[in-house]
């Protein structure tokens, strides 16, 4: 057999290895080196006062998520009415990263579907994101009352998961 007849061989085998390496892993998992790690120090406008700035450090001492949405964000409506279910309860501090989004935009989107967060910072600009390896909204970090980022979710939350992954966390148990 010549040699250059097993590279159809090895370029099957080799794609038929990752294909099945791929198999059972959840497609919208997406690893974030933050975890595990200080949030990034940031300073960042108010949404509903730009005069008023929010840092990491006014938002220590309480555990809370981390939100990233924005108006323009489909997928983020279908989160909003759980996330304001759990903080409308207590279950835990909601704190708003508004993305790449115009500041009208989103306060008309918060007036006309509520208004859940204990606090909002706007990145209109994206750059903010950057330093949080923000792919897409929604997603969701836990945040520990020292600053440490705990869990990363990437896509919308749903009531199951934060009763199995979020609550959790946010209780002190991994």
């Amino acid at each position: 057999m010549k040699p250059r007849a097993l590279i159809p061989l090895v370029v099957f085998v080799a794609i038929g290895f990752f294909l099945y390496s791929g198999i059972g892993k959840d497609p919208r998992y997406v690893p974030s080196p933050l975890v595990g790690k200080p949030m990034p120090e940031f300073s960042a406008p108010a949404l509903h006062d730009p005069t008023r700035i929010v840092s990491k450090t006014s938002l220590l001492g309480t555990p809370y998520l981390l939100n990233v949405f924005g108006s323009w964000c489909p997928s983020c409506r279908v989160e909003h009415p759980i996330l304001a279910e759990y903080a409308r309860r207590g279950a835990f501090k909601l704190v708003g990263f508004n993305w790449k989004d115009e500041k009208a935009d989103a306060e008309r989107w918060l007036q006309q579907f509520g208004d859940p967060y204990a606090e909002i910072f706007t990145d209109l600009d994206g750059r903010l994101g950057i330093d949080f390896g923000v792919y897409g909204a929604p997603e969701t970090f836990v945040i520990g009352a020292d600053g440490m980022v705990l869990h990363k979710h990437v896509g919308p939350l749903d009531a199951e998961t934060i009763e199995k992954e979020i609550l959790p966390l946010l209780a002190g148990k991994p």
